[in-house]
């Protein structure tokens, strides 16, 4: 911390605790009185962490890729928090390909329901109906809990073939859809429609499956932009009566900012931005909606999303779905600054990396970042994180931890030059793109931990 020095850190954090946030306060009681109060919030009472398999292995991942990279999790990261491990899109598919979606000639694995299927070459384990039990039972074993990506809507395929609705009797998947509001960017699905009969029953019967798998969380995706509120609320209600706790994640985003209450009250979390990569214009704009979002971010148990971190081997060859394989495009200031976004947001971690290549040598500085006991405190024990201070030069950020006494301030350099940066008595002279987190006593006494 030799870039940081305190300038009369009582008398100044007190007056810019008093000039800057006394409308937060304000904030922070109006966040209290409009907590949601479904039982669902219990389920994720801090971000949820862990890792998914979209940004190394696209549409690709298979059983064996899963199994190596959950027993590195395991070891290495449950301990830490990381206890989620998802299998992202198309995992229905039998002859996806690397790099885009095989919309030409897909097949696809349904059962009698017109619900997907895990693909049996990928995941061999499912074989004979198994579906994705075996694989969720690998990740329970091992301490961990079990994710799927789905897309929002009915199969077409099972529209096609007319195939019943379980629980719906007399009603056909082709009688609960609308061509209209069809994903722009994956066709597989129709958009179920709440007011048709057997659409909520439809929706029942999915989740139903998955639960009888041990699913612990679902992504479910085109969900969220545009908005569907209606299946929304249809994949709420199917959660809420499955008798398991299934965290629901939506995405894409930009979720609507206008659409923050309804969305806490049905999901865990939202995503807020679009696709995250490896590129800073992309984390610049990520700090202008995180920082937008962040009188959201109070509510225990409903998070805002930032996207899954791609740090650490993306885009593993022959698999990836962007660019050539690679380690993240990032300088080590700039992953430092998105892991620092992230934490003191309270957004969900979930990491994109392969993770067994986290252990190399020329990424261990990603595995200590990922890792970072001061860093994981905010993200975990942090509360109404707020903005001192956000301009396109830099953005202060600051949260309370109420159990220790304790206040974690965050600064960061949104700029192509060394800058110092100053709030609460603290200066820090900071890196291009570099952020820095410092936890001060909340009586703001000369000592900085």
């Amino acid at each position: 911390m030799d870039n940081i020095a305190k300038t009369g850190l009582a008398a100044c954090a007190a007056a810019a605790m008093v000039a800057g946030c006394a409308s937060l306060q304000a904030g922070k009681s109006q966040a209290r009185a409009t907590e949601p109060a479904g039982e669902f919030h219990t389920w994720a009472p801090t971000p949820p962490m862990g890792w998914n398999s979209w940004d190394c292995y696209g549409s690709l991942v298979d059983e064996e890729i899963f199994k190596k990279n959950a027993d590195w999790q395991a070891e290495k990261l449950l301990d830490f928090g990381y206890e989620y491990c998802v299998v992202d899109i198309r995992w229905y598919v039998q002859n996806n390909v690397c790099g885009r979606y095989n919309e030409e000639d897909p097949v696809f694995t349904l059962d009698e329901w017109g619900r997907y299927l895990p693909d049996p070459k990928r995941f061999p384990s499912s074989a004979g109906g198994a579906g994705f039990k075996p694989l969720a039972d690998y990740a329970h074993e091992r301490g961990l809990k079990f994710g799927i990506h789905i897309m929002r809507g009915v199969p077409k395929m099972a529209s096609d073939k007319k195939l019943p609705v379980k629980g719906a009797a007399g009603v056909t998947c082709d009688m609960i859809h609308s061509g209209e509001l069809e994903c722009p960017w994956l066709r597989d699905n129709f958009t179920a429609v709440s007011s048709k009969a057997g659409a909520q029953e439809y929706y029942d019967s999915i989740i139903e499956l998955y639960a009888s798998w041990g699913v612990d969380f679902i992504k479910c995706d085109d969900l969220s932009c545009p908005y569907h509120a209606d299946e929304i609320e249809m994949i709420r209600k199917a959660i809420d009566k499955c008798g398991r706790r299934i965290v629901l994640s939506m995405s894409p985003g930009e979720t609507p900012l206008d659409q923050a209450e309804h969305a806490a009250a049905n999901a865990n979390m939202w995503r807020i931005v679009g696709d995250l990569w490896d590129v800073w214009s992309e984390v610049e704009h990520l700090t202008d909606v995180t920082v937008a979002w962040l009188a959201t971010a109070h509510r225990a148990g409903s998070w805002p999303d930032c996207d899954m971190l791609p740090l650490g081997r993306l885009s593993v060859s022959g698999f990836g779905e962007r660019g050539d394989e690679r380690n993240a495009n990032f300088t080590r200031e700039e992953a430092r600054y998105l892991f620092t976004l992230m934490a003191i947001a309270k957004s969900p971690l979930m990491l994109g990396s392969d993770l067994p290549s986290l252990g190399n040598e020329d990424l261990k500085w990603t595995y200590d970042l990922i890792t970072d006991p001061l860093l994981l405190s905010a993200h975990k024990n942090g509360k109404w994180p707020r903005a001192l201070r956000h301009s396109a030069e830099e953005t202060v950020i600051i949260s309370d931890n109420e159990e220790e006494g304790t206040v974690y301030l965050a600064l960061f350099n949104r700029t192509a030059d060394w800058r110092r940066v100053e709030a609460l008595g603290i200066s820090a002279n900071l890196a291009p793109h570099e952020a820095i987190m410092i936890e001060i006593p909340a009586s703001y006494d000369e000592q900085v931990r």
